[in-house]
């Protein structure tokens, strides 16, 4: 095993561990996290060897690259101490090679005569190759991480390029050069790394319930993978003027062979064969802030087929209860390990794990969080379990009959069959006092 550093980008940062290990559970690789924070865009692992080091990192979306670390350290001398104690063992590999040096300062700044300075301090590892700042055979760099303020610096690290990520899909699917999107299509940063956690990949099957203007569908085709979607809104699926529509989307990016069909129907109405047969399902259910509220599924509370459990106990309205219908849909319908990734959005006030909606036949796998002002969506991904793992507990079964029988499940309007909707349009604000409310 040998350790790597992963120069991760400073977004997202919920997201980012989540895709490296979604990555790693896909290729089979075993990965070892060394050190990780989310204050921080450097990671180390540990990786069996340069081929599994480049399968883990050449999709992922939120990291630049990944570098064999040749040495770290808290200060400049620990760091050369270091490089000078691994460089025999490296052998003369490089020496003759054409190579370049980088710096990399994390919340700080060097001077281009202060970087030269840098890289020449580390002339005594006796490269004589030429010096080739584009298409050099080998890249090494040089990482300061700095306080905030850009004084006090408090780590570096020194390592060689192995294989960058794939940050460039983000400018090729970009949504100002769409053919068709939407007020709520997906941007494509976003819809890629949603696709990686849900481990889109070629020969696997992937569907959206909710597939609006096809930018999640768009993303796992980009990854290899067969793609299908449906929506209970008729006029995304048909598109606009007879030339924008998701298919144009695909063939916008070369993707027809991957796409298999759009449609419009129902999640609790879907045509689609019974049985466990989907690699995967992602999906941005809809919550009726910048669309009106569509509801799926039905009022009459006796037809529902499964209702949502809160780790708080607390059911909520109609839109956790559509929440309920896409798991129970995902149990139904996903093989053995596959995956669901869904987006849910949450008041902050309430962002709480104990949130988080559950089912007996899917592990949650990860929750990632896109903060806003007052409200956040997180990215919840679900690995279905085998049916020999599967166990409905006594308490789930009776948290379930009790949701059931909850007076003013059923709602009346969009506001009362969606709580966040609610909270949304009136700007988070707390309930009133009783002395208020009386007044």
């Amino acid at each position: 095993m040998t350790e790597y550093l992963i120069r991760l980008v400073q977004v997202h940062e919920s997201f980012r561990k989540p895709e490296i290990l979604a990555l790693a559970a896909l290729a089979n690789i075993n990965v070892e996290v060394l050190s990780y924070s989310e204050s921080s865009p450097f990671c180390t692992v540990k990786l069996h060897d340069e081929a599994t080091a480049r399968a883990l990192i050449s999709r992922s979306v939120l990291s630049k690259a990944i570098f064999e670390l040749w040495a770290a350290g808290s200060t400049y001398p620990d760091l050369h101490a270091a490089v000078r104690q691994n460089a025999s063992a490296r052998g003369t590999r490089y020496k003759t090679c054409s190579f370049k040096f980088e710096v990399d300062a994390y919340q700080g700044k060097r001077s281009a005569a202060a970087q030269r300075e840098l890289i020449e301090s580390f002339s005594y590892l006796g490269f004589n190759g030429p010096i080739v700042m584009r298409g050099a055979e080998e890249t090494f760099c040089v990482f300061e991480e700095w306080d905030g303020s850009g004084t006090a610096l408090k780590r570096v690290w020194m390592g060689r390029l192995i294989a960058r990520g794939s940050r460039d899909a983000i400018a090729t699917y970009d949504l100002k050069r769409r053919c068709y999107i939407s007020t709520t299509s997906m941007d494509a940063e976003l819809a890629l790394i949603t696709a990686n956690l849900t481990l889109a990949a070629p020969g696997k099957l992937i569907y959206d319930p909710f597939a609006g203007t096809g930018s999640f569908l768009v993303a796992a085709a980009h990854f290899g993978a067969y793609v299908a979607g449906s929506d209970i809104d008729g006029r995304s699926v048909r598109g606009k003027d007879g030339k924008r529509d998701v298919k144009a989307n695909f063939k916008q990016y070369g993707l027809e062979g991957r796409l298999l069909d759009v449609w419009v129907a129902d999640l609790t109405n879907d045509p689609l064969r019974a049985g466990r047969w989907l690699d995967g399902i992602l999906c941005d259910p809809p919550y009726g802030v910048r669309e009106g509220l569509k509801v799926l599924g039905t009022r009459d509370r006796e037809k529902v087929k499964e209702v949502i459990i809160l780790g708080n106990g607390e059911a909520a309205h109609f839109f956790l209860a559509l929440l309920s219908d896409i798991l129970t849909f995902a149990s139904t319908s996903l093989v053995d390990n596959g995956r669901l990734s869904l987006w849910m959005p949450t008041a902050n006030e309430s962002l709480t794990e104990l949130s988080v909606p559950t089912h007996p036949s899917l592990e949650l796998v990860s929750v990632c969080v896109q903060a806003f002002n007052k409200w956040s969506r997180r990215l919840l991904t679900y690995r279905r379990l085998p049916d020999k793992e599967v166990v409905y507990t006594e308490e789930f079964l009776r948290e379930r009959m009790e949701m059931l029988g909850r007076e003013g499940f059923v709602g009346a309007t969009a506001d009362e069959l969606n709580d966040f909707r609610r909270k949304y349009f009136k700007g988070f604000k707390p309930p009133p006092h009783d002395s208020e409310a009386g007044s």
